[in-house]
């Protein structure tokens, strides 16, 4: 477990350590305080506590949970959500793994469990020893974390609908995902991203970590980077079919952007800032999130960059599982209604394959080697017999086997001469791995590097 577990925190840590140079500590005279005695703590978590001197009336809460190796300390000074704090007024909770590797129980049955006897409970109880010693908003608990601390929020949100409202993960797995029996602390299929249920069950994993709970759910956001070969990517949409489905949603997003450049941002429910689900890809990015400017992309989507209480958009609460499957079809944009001008008078497609056993995710690069400006495209190619398309960024793939075609989506219809896009998808297969041997662009063959 040592081994893995300084695998799943170290490249963490070096990127926090060297967003700590550039995200200090905040500058005000509050100080983060180390609390003892906070309550019921079955497996001796440390709790340190950062409350600004801007606290809000009725303040906020928010728990970041560190990754394996980490401490809440490192994870205070390394990211920003403190400096949001003094910006903001809310309090933020540190907790801290104390075992062999400094991972969070994500595994066994007591952690998976409504008050049962592991973290998730002394996590549980920092909070409520906050909400008796401040002044404090019920309604208003967030819990964000990174791999380890990722896979603890969507762990806290199965256990505890009751106390929080959202989370944020940052390079997490699905709840559930991750157990193990025999006095395991690693899932090597998790891990792999091997583990493949359908969204009702996995909707039902969460679900029954809190047998006879009727009450609302709380919201999700998720964060994976496609190159992630700790927690690889394809629990980013093992995750999203878990939350949809326990939030009553369907798998087709209301929403395909890019908010920022190599990032696909997609949004389940409703197109608002606190849509019930909202889940960003990073293209090109391996297991070393949050990265600058994230964290502030997840206190919007809990709310409390707003200066009171609010009301986020909620779905009614699910007191039975869906009966219908959510649609599992990958995320779609409506194609463009006018044909494509401006065919290439080259292409050039660069195709980058990362497969696993059962899985795998290509990155595509479409490079306009010709003189004119392309103005909206239509990339056609034919996958090896046994790969199927289960999700997709910076693009439409349809259908999904076969003969291919990707369609460029309302940010990067435009590739000038020069110009490159860069599309991908995620796909299942049988044991073929190979590329297309192939491509055309707007009915133009290119050149394959």
């Amino acid at each position: 477990m040592k081994t893995r577990s300084t695998a799943l925190g170290g490249l963490v840590a070096l990127v926090l350590v060297l967003a700590s140079l550039v995200f200090a500590a905040p500058a005000s005279a509050a100080t983060l305080t180390e609390i003892t005695n906070f309550g019921t703590n079955p497996t001796n978590l440390r709790m340190h506590l950062y409350v600004p001197n801007n606290a809000q009336q009725q303040a906020p809460i928010l728990v970041a949970v560190h990754y394996c190796t980490g401490t809440g300390p490192g994870f205070y000074s390394g990211t920003e959500f403190a400096s949001l704090a003094d910006r903001y007024g809310f309090i933020v909770i540190y907790p801290s793994a104390t075992r062999s590797g400094q991972c969070f129980d994500v595994y066994t049955q007591g952690a998976l469990t409504h008050n049962g006897n592991s973290d998730p409970v002394g996590i549980v109880s920092m909070v409520r020893y906050v909400q008796s010693h401040y002044s404090t908003d019920t309604n208003r608990v967030f819990v964000t974390g990174a791999s380890s601390g990722a896979m603890m929020t969507n762990v806290l949100l199965g256990d505890y609908p009751d106390v929080f409202k959202a989370g944020s993960a940052f390079m997490g797995v699905p709840f559930g995902c991750f157990a193990t029996t025999g006095g395991s602390t690693w899932n090597s299929d998790c891990a792999n991203g091997t583990i493949i249920k359908t969204a009702q069950a996995w909707g039902d994993l969460a679900r029954g970590a809190y047998p006879g709970y009727s009450g609302a759910r709380p919201r999700m956001q998720v964060w994976h980077g496609t190159d992630d070969t700790t927690l690889r990517y394809p629990n980013f949409g093992e995750e999203i079919k878990q939350w949809t489905n326990v939030l009553g949603v369907s798998q087709t997003p209301v929403l395909t952007d890019s908010p920022q450049g190599g990032w696909t941002r997609t949004r389940y429910g409703n197109n608002t800032t606190q849509a019930p689900v909202e889940a960003i890809s990073v293209q090109g990015v391996g297991h070393s999130l949050p990265t600058s400017g994230m964290a502030a992309r997840a206190i919007s989507f809990f709310g409390l960059d707003q200066s009171g209480p609010t009301t986020p958009p909620t779905t009614p609460p699910v007191t039975t599982p869906p009966t219908t499957p959510p649609v599992t079809t990958p995320p779609t944009t409506t194609p463009p209604t006018n044909p494509p001008t401006g065919g290439p008078g080259g292409c050039r497609v660069a195709y980058d394959i990362n497969a696993w056993n059962t899985g795998l995710t290509a990155s595509i690069t479409i490079t306009n080697t010709g003189g004119s400006t392309v103005n909206g495209w239509r990339l056609a190619f034919t996958l090896p017999s046994g790969q199927t398309i289960t999700s997709g960024w910076n693009a439409t793939y349809s259908p999904t086997s076969g003969a291919v075609t990707a369609t460029d989506v309302s940010y990067n219809g435009t590739i000038p001469p020069n110009g490159s896009t860069n599309i991908g998808f995620q796909a299942n297969h049988t044991g073929n791995t190979g590329r297309p041997a192939s491509f055309t662009l707007n009915g133009a063959a290119c050149t394959v590097s």
